[in-house]
């Protein structure tokens, strides 16, 4: 699922990805920013921080974004964003080899945490996450709206067709017209209970296996759009949602977990600049699904560099300016 390995193989190959995930390198982040509207009288001033992520996109924003905020707040910041799978970011920032990154709540959860049964209460799951991690070694900043979760999108032709706006919808229309309703999925969520397994028992739907298709998530968004299957398995914020016009069904029964994105950072480091929670606080209250969207888009689909959309974005919202 994008970077979020799950289970117990995921933490059995924790010390090969720590291994590969290249630690012992990185570049200074090296943006010419002043503080705007966060880093006010540069607390950070003469701290020397290192920021991590994981390596899709979405995560190499994030990584940006925080560095740039850490920047104009005065610190000097090593880039040690783009690690392979969950994994070895987390161990970074837990160890103390990196500083701080952007996490998801329900990879928190369900991966590094171990548990089954998501919480279905956005803000509940983000408090059992920060709670559990106070023994590791880890403290979490509040969370963005942002999550980036499972969903099921349909194109504007067959949007128009058949109305479907949540899942309750596309289960009735299972019902009513059967061959309507067929999906492209990735191999792994058509297996999983957390997936279309899942999916299909909440919402009723008992959709034949000759109707779903399975294969890699970039092509997914693709035929979507083309109307080769009429829905299709998609993460929230990927921009080529915004970049396609696909329209995403609401998950009127909360089924799918919450991955909200909220900073993970090393405690040790909190203690030492609490002036980070303060610093980054604003930052995440702006980070939606929308905003994720059209920050992914601009990579994914225009081709632009992801540390670009993250500094243009903050100058943009003025919490930086640039020198």
């Amino acid at each position: 699922m994008r970077g979020r390995l799950r289970g117990v193989a995921a933490v059995l190959v924790a010390g090969a990805l720590l291994a590969g995930c290249g630690l012992a390198s990185g570049s200074p982040m090296t943006d010419d920013v002043e503080p705007g509207s966060i880093g006010q009288g540069k607390p950070l001033e003469g701290a020397d921080l290192t920021v991590t992520s994981k390596e899709f996109t979405e995560q190499l924003i994030l990584g940006a974004i925080m560095g740039i905020a850490f920047q104009a707040a005065g610190a000097h910041v090593l880039d040690r964003t783009g690690i392979q799978g969950s994994i070895g970011a987390r161990e970074a920032v837990k160890n103390g080899d990196a500083d701080a990154m952007y996490e998801y709540t329900g990879t928190a959860w369900i991966t590094y945490q171990g548990n089954s049964e998501p919480i279905p209460d956005p803000q509940k799951q983000w408090e059992a996450v920060r709670d559990a991690d106070v023994k590791n070694g880890l403290t979490w900043l509040p969370p963005a709206e942002l999550n980036n979760t499972y969903a099921l999108a349909i194109n504007q032709a067959n949007l128009k067709k058949y109305g479907t706006r949540t899942l309750s919808d596309v289960a009735a229309l299972s019902k009513k017209d059967p061959k309507a309703v067929t999906l492209c999925v990735e191999s792994e969520f058509a297996s999983r209970q957390d997936g279309l397994l899942g999916m299909e028992k909440a919402y009723g739907m008992d959709i034949p296996s000759s109707n779903v298709t399975t294969m890699d998530t970039g092509i997914i968004y693709t035929q979507v759009a083309k109307g080769t299957c009429t829905f299709g398995e998609v993460f929230t914020t990927d921009g080529r949602i915004k970049g396609m016009n696909l329209t995403v069904m609401e998950d009127d029964k909360h089924f799918f977990p919450n991955y909200n994105a909220a900073p993970s950072i090393n405690s040790k480091t909190l203690e030492k600049y609490p002036a980070i929670a303060q610093i980054l606080d604003p930052i995440t209250k702006k980070l939606n699904n929308t905003v994720a969207q059209e920050l992914n888009s601009k990579v994914d689909v225009e081709g632009q560099d992801p540390h670009l959309v993250a500094l243009e974005w903050m100058v943009q919202e003025g919490f930086v300016k640039e020198g």
